[in-house]
């Protein structure tokens, strides 16, 4: 019986892990979920799971969840440290599904005492993966990817040499805006921008692969999480999703990894491996699907890939400032206090101004210099509005 703690479990790879844990209740055994402000699900979901604890974000909501779990026998608890608490918790697997750098520390808490842990937090390998991985390494931890890209490499390089590699492909569907002009998307609203023609995801996560900030992330996980090279690295516009990832060997072979676009795959994989476990999924008809097409991905249109190459050139706490003025600037625009195109303009801007003010490149990454970073820049990307808006 594999014991389970999912971080993040309100949201939409939280609820898909949840899919598949209750399928086989002979399999595992729910210790812990957290969430944000969605309480009824939250606990629902650790009623239903026979959860020990269930943890919300927010410490005014605690109540809220006492009260929702009345009478369960289920322990509520409220904040960021019970969050991190919670990925400390004497369990086996854990999903680290938080959404930004808030899922950082519960997931350095997990690797620490020495859980597997299963990364969709994209923001962790982001913000800190050297730290990350170093601690995993300390404690013998095992760290498997959730991304569907990333799993999808992780799946093609099993068994393979990582001398061989030659070069690394991910792919991107091109989110809500993959045929729009460029022109024509300075006034695209947040409803647009909400909407992905693939994938079912969360509304901040659409937006990013609206914008390429989705895949901007993936471009510098990679380079962390398998230890390539930047330059090793390619990004291709894949309308039908089906292709997640491709591994490039010295003999000039391609290992793809194909499937539907359903995150419940690459969640399947980690919990099952090293072993793979049948799933509820969609098996492919490739007659029916015809033909996968491929374009380039612009790097005029898209600036959001050109930013992770310098981010990945930059090194140090350039990784941490990126995403919490991607993070910042994406706040901005669903509050409708800026454009669509204004987020990369101002991530541009603030990098820059950072690199100058800091000594981002050489500073030494820890929990407690990553979390400084992320707060200042946030401060500077609200000023820098500010200062537009006088």
């Amino acid at each position: 019986m594999k014991r389970i703690t999912i971080l993040g479990a309100t949201g939409s790879i939280g609820q898909s892990t949840i899919d598949l844990i209750v399928r086989r209740p002979d399999l595992y055994e729910v210790d812990a979920l957290t969430g944000g402000r969605n309480i009824a699900l939250l606990a629902q979901d650790a009623v239903r799971l026979g959860a020990r604890l269930a943890v919300t974000a927010h410490d005014d909501l605690l109540e809220d969840l006492r009260a929702a779990l009345a009478g369960s026998g289920v322990e509520a608890a409220a904040g960021s440290r019970a969050i991190i608490e919670a990925g400390a918790r004497e369990v086996d697997w854990v999903m680290s599904a938080i959404v930004g750098a808030a899922g950082l520390a519960p997931g350095l808490a997990a690797v620490e005492r020495g859980a597997t842990l299963a990364l969709a937090n994209k923001e962790s390998l982001v913000t800190a993966g050297p730290l990350l991985l170093d601690r995993a390494a300390a404690s013998g931890a095992t760290i498997l990817p959730v991304d569907s890209e990333h799993s999808a490499i992780f799946q093609a390089l099993r068994g393979e040499d990582m001398a061989s590699v030659e070069r690394v492909i991910i792919t991107a569907s091109g989110g809500a805006f993959r045929d729009r002009p460029m022109d024509a998307l300075r006034d695209v609203t947040v409803k647009e921008a909400s909407s992905h023609p693939n994938w079912a995801m969360g509304q901040r996560i659409t937006i990013d692969s609206a914008s390429m900030f989705n895949k901007a992330m993936e471009v510098i996980e990679t380079k962390e999480f398998f230890g390539v090279e930047p330059d090793q690295i390619e990004v291709v516009i894949h309308p039908e999703s089906i292709v997640h990832a491709l591994v490039g060997h010295c003999d000039g072979g391609l290992m793809a990894h194909l499937g539907p676009p359903d995150m419940r795959h690459a969640i399947g994989y980690a919990l099952s491996w090293p072993a793979r476990d049948e799933l509820p999924l969609e098996r492919l008809d490739l007659v029916a699907l015809g033909a996968l097409t491929f374009r380039e991905a612009d790097p005029a249109r898209y600036k959001a890939l050109t930013l992770a190459r310098e981010v990945m050139a930059s090194g140090g706490l350039a990784g941490a400032v990126f995403n919490a003025a991607k993070e910042r600037a994406l706040d901005h625009f669903i509050a409708g206090h800026i454009g669509f195109l204004d987020m990369s303009d101002l991530v541009e801007e603030v990098m820059t101004q950072s690199q100058g003010r800091n000594d981002v490149a050489d500073a030494e990454i820890t929990l407690e210099t990553v979390t400084h970073a992320d707060q200042v820049t946030r401060q500077a990307l609200d000023d820098m509005i500010r200062a537009r808006a006088e």
